[in-house]
């Protein structure tokens, strides 16, 4: 008598033979992973309402700044001020965002209904024809708002061509640094963002739970990895990475090119994010598979643990950024860890700031002078990398209100509850 193998069986199974794919792990999950449901369905995306209030804010910076007018290139700054998702190629679209009225969408004349559908806010739609250059456009939307004499800023993403043609059809403008604008709004927060990033989070902590109880022996990061996408997407999130990194790859914050496979006793360190509505998560944890932790891994896991809770902290309205990781390597050098950025050691920065973006300013790193403001949101990820041995990160994601911070996921209790 055949007795049939349980789902667990077959994943296992298929994680024993090298010859399987990926995708046959993943047909494996398949009736684990269809019990799963999206848990997105609150989810609102941001309104007209929402984006012409950003604008509102960012022409007011402009004002306050001296500023004329902005170029924006297509990426999530134009997004959240115009709505346009776009794509960048050799052919010029940019918004130019005046102080005063509404923006300018130049782009070429080909593409101007497709440019149309996604915009969100009125604007002047300015083309250009193949054989035409897009910066004339641009100078003749300046001149007619009266605004080329007026410094532009351009935003900090803005390839060096767009930034030079502008510069050469309005000789008599000064080019300055859109950041004081972009990422003076785009920084803080709202709550309709909030309530995207916290969905993204959730949707990344179910994934973890339900990725975790099926892990296997001989399985490779990068299956590990297929299983926390398939999760995160039945869950109603859109995977932006699932890094799993095993034993001494997790050395390497961001992994090695070695194929590694899992056995029992490895550290395993995964790193993870999605976006729901276009703003992004990122969690990171840590464990022991299969069994007990050693002594060095347990003291590990706990010493960075520890760092979380002091960046945690030491977040407070009004500290410069940069004074969470310092606070965060103080700590780790008087446990024998560095000193600085030295390894054994943490050797990145505690944390980045999160958004539309999986990496946006400010850092939370040494020499940061910007104080935290409420709405600012960051990622706390310090972690400890011993070379040739393992590696420890943990990652939850905090948002700062009036009172001080406040956590998108909480973090784990312990390396043997680890998600």
């Amino acid at each position: 008598m055949t007795i049939p193998m349980s789902r667990r069986d077959l994943i296992r199974t298929a994680a024993a033979l090298p010859l399987l794919s990926t995708a046959a792990i993943l047909r494996a999950a398949e009736p684990d992973l269809s019990a799963l449901s999206p848990i997105t369905g609150a989810a609102r995306p941001i309104g007209k309402a929402e984006i012409a209030a950003r604008l509102a804010r960012a022409q007011a910076a402009m004002a306050a700044q001296g500023i004329g007018c902005i170029v924006v290139e297509p990426g999530s700054s134009l997004t959240y001020f115009t709505g346009v998702r776009w794509w960048r190629s050799e052919r010029t679209t940019v918004a130019v965002i005046p102080a005063e009225g509404e923006p300018c969408i130049v782009t070429p004349f080909f593409e101007e209904p497709s440019v149309r559908q996604t915009l969100a806010i009125p604007a002047d739609v300015r083309v250009w024809q193949e054989d035409e250059s897009p910066f004339a456009v641009v100078a003749g939307f300046v001149r007619d708002r009266g605004l080329a004499k007026r410094p532009i800023g351009i935003e900090e993403t803005v390839r060096f061509f767009i930034e030079d043609g502008v510069a050469r059809v309005l000789p008599n403008a000064r080019m300055v640094k859109a950041d004081p604008v972009v990422r003076g709004v785009r920084m803080i927060k709202t709550a309709p963002e909030l309530a995207l990033m916290q969905l993204a989070t959730d949707v990344t902590i179910a994934a973890y739970r339900w990725t975790h109880q099926r892990v296997e022996v001989g399985m490779t990061g990068a299956e590990i990895g297929a299983l926390m996408s398939a999760a995160t997407t039945k869950l109603g999130g859109a995977p932006e990475f699932s890094m799993a990194l095993i034993g001494p790859a997790a050395a390497l914050p961001h992994g090695s090119r070695a194929v590694s496979r899992i056995a029992k006793g490895d550290i395993l360190l995964m790193d993870c994010g999605c976006t729901v509505e276009g703003y992004q998560s990122d969690v990171s944890r840590t464990w022991v598979h299969g069994g007990q932790a050693s002594k060095q891994q347990r003291t590990v896991w706990n010493h960075v643990a520890e760092g979380q809770r002091i960046a945690f902290a030491a977040a407070r309205i009004g500290a410069s950024a940069g004074s969470i990781d310092d606070a965060v390597r103080r700590r780790y050098a008087a446990s024998g860890y560095g000193p600085g950025y030295r390894l054994p050691g943490l050797s990145h920065r505690t944390g980045h700031g999160i958004g539309m973006d999986g990496h946006e300013p400010v850092n939370l790193v040494h020499g940061e002078a910007t104080p935290l403001a409420a709405g600012m949101c960051f990622s706390n990820e310090p972690g400890l990398y011993l070379p040739g041995k393992f590696g420890v990160r943990l990652e939850d994601c905090f948002h700062m209100t009036d009172t001080g911070p406040r956590w998108f996921s909480e973090p784990p209790r312990s390396i043997d509850r680890p998600v």
